[in-house]
């Protein structure tokens, strides 16, 4: 009799339960050693670390005429990238069911503005995205991006992890204003002619050592309440100093703000406008520039999307805990076949090709290990949409912050890299600081591949490279030369 109580008791105890048993179950969230509120808690820091985006990618995507004179609107940018980051960050953590959150990759969406449209127009550039996602897409589906991520050597796995740690940390750097560029000598310098000028960049400091000291405390929370401190500190600042902002095209502020003043809009919800769906050609820019000139820009596409996706996911799945002693990680194929729709649904839009984000880090190193997260920071991105002029209050300056903190802690991976065989260590270093200096993850990447072979090869150990790492470093060679290539189609 007492067994009965007991069963029913049981029953009754994972009734009451509901949907959080079917949400943990079908997230793995305890077996991942996470909880529902900490994957909340995730997912919410990690659209704040990338809610600038929002705001970003209209204005890069926005602020170029393409060869026809056409330009996009920027309210309709706006309401495109909300979406399409949304949509497919809650795909991908219902597939993937990782904590990974995707948005408008910025080295695509600068490539397309800055060079691209000089050639075809927006629709047809973006037509070229969504060809690249396609291919991308099929790489992911038939296991072929998946064989390549194997081809990798543990070594360079690790580096591209760290190397990525430097990148977004280098990132935050360059957007709080605390690393800016020299007129002249050196390429970079520590604030306006080497010191800190400017309060936007204390806010940055400030909030660099507010978040360093709450996560060395082990603060629930700690990155977010960084972050929103911070935003409070500068709207106050802004309050009183009335500062402009660096990037004004009519009266830019050398002192001033990194993106948008954090003042309180006048404005705070606003109705989406998705007339950009749709708006792509897919095969113009083949009758406007010809066969081989096309083919050779959707190679840079493809190029740039695979291995900075690949790269990204690599760093954030050993931030999150989730990658095997191999180097893979859960549903690996899903991730890619769902990273590429990204870029198919990205061009189809208007919004440029969506990618696996490295601020995503911010949500991990807050306890982010399922794609609950992913689905929270989606679900966000969705809200943003009505709230952009909202949204556009954070200062990039408090973003940045988290940014650096969350690369030292990327960075501390490099303890698992046996550095004695030199073999090993150059490639490895060159990995790691190619992503910084030249402000591509792809670029890091396919440097370390192109060495690890050549100094293995010409050390007679040339048998420990697998030979798709021989195609892709000589799919590298060409990317990297891809200038003169295309200077000479065009000739």
């Amino acid at each position: 009799m007492a067994d009965n109580d007991q069963q029913r008791d049981t029953k009754t105890a994972d009734n009451s339960s509901g949907s959080p048993g079917l949400l943990d179950r079908f997230f793995e969230i305890t077996s991942r050693g996470s909880s529902v509120k900490q994957e909340i808690r995730g997912g919410i820091v990690a659209f704040f670390a990338m809610a600038y985006i929002v705001v970003l990618n209209p204005l890069i995507l926005g602020g170029s005429q393409d060869v026809a004179g056409g330009a996009l609107d920027f309210a309709q940018l706006t309401a495109v990238t909300g979406l399409v980051a949304g949509v497919i960050t809650i795909l991908f953590g219902v597939v993937a069911k990782l904590p990974f959150a995707l948005a408008a990759g910025l080295g695509m969406n600068s490539f397309l503005a800055v060079s691209v449209v000089q050639e075809v127009t927006w629709a047809e550039a973006m037509g070229l995205v969504v060809i690249n996602g396609v291919i991308i897409v099929v790489l992911g589906a038939t296991g072929i991006r998946t064989a390549i991520f194997n081809a990798v050597p543990h070594a360079l796995k690790v580096a591209i992890t760290v190397g990525i740690g430097l990148f977004i940390a280098f990132i935050g750097f360059v957007n709080s204003g605390f690393v800016t560029r020299t007129p002249a000598g050196p390429p970079v310098q520590l604030g306006q002619d080497g010191s800190i000028a400017s309060l936007p960049t204390l806010v940055f400091v400030f909030a660099l050592i507010l978040i360093g000291i709450l996560v060395a405390r082990q603060v629930p929370g700690g990155i977010l309440i960084g972050i929103i401190v911070a935003t409070i500190v500068a709207m106050v600042i802004q309050a009183f100093a009335k500062l402009g902002t660096v990037g004004d095209p009519v009266n830019p502020d050398p002192v001033g703000w990194n993106l948008a003043a954090p003042e309180i809009p006048s404005q705070v919800v606003a109705l989406p406008d998705f007339s950009l769906i749709g708006a792509f050609d897919l095969f113009g820019s083949f009758e406007r520039i010809g066969v081989l000139a096309a083919t050779m820009l959707v190679f840079t596409l493809v190029f740039t999307n695979f291995f900075d996706a690949m790269g990204t996911m690599t760093g954030l799945a050993r931030s999150a805990g989730l990658q095997t002693k191999d180097g893979m990680f859960p549903r690996i194929r899903g991730a890619f076949i769902v990273e590429g729709i990204g870029a198919v649904a990205g061009g189809g839009a208007s919004a440029s090709s969506n990618t696996v984000f490295v601020d995503a880090a911010a949500g991990i190193a807050e306890g982010a290990r399922t794609g609950l997260a992913a689905c929270i920071t989606g679900v966000l991105f969705l809200v943003s949409m009505f709230f952009a002029p909202l949204i556009g209050v954070i200062p990039m300056e408090a973003g940045a912050a988290a940014l650096v903190v969350v690369g030292a802690m990327m960075v501390t991976q490099i303890r698992e890299i046996d550095m004695s065989d030199f073999r090993t260590s150059l490639p490895v270093f060159l990995t790691m600081v190619t992503m910084p200096l030249t402000y591509s993850i792809a670029n890091g990447i396919g440097v370390g591949f192109i060495s690890w072979a050549l100094i293995h090869a010409m050390s007679k150990r040339g048998r420990d490279v697998h030979w798709l790492l021989w195609v892709v470093s000589a799919g590298f060679v060409l990317y990297f030369v891809r200038g003169p290539i295309s200077a000479m189609l065009g000739g």
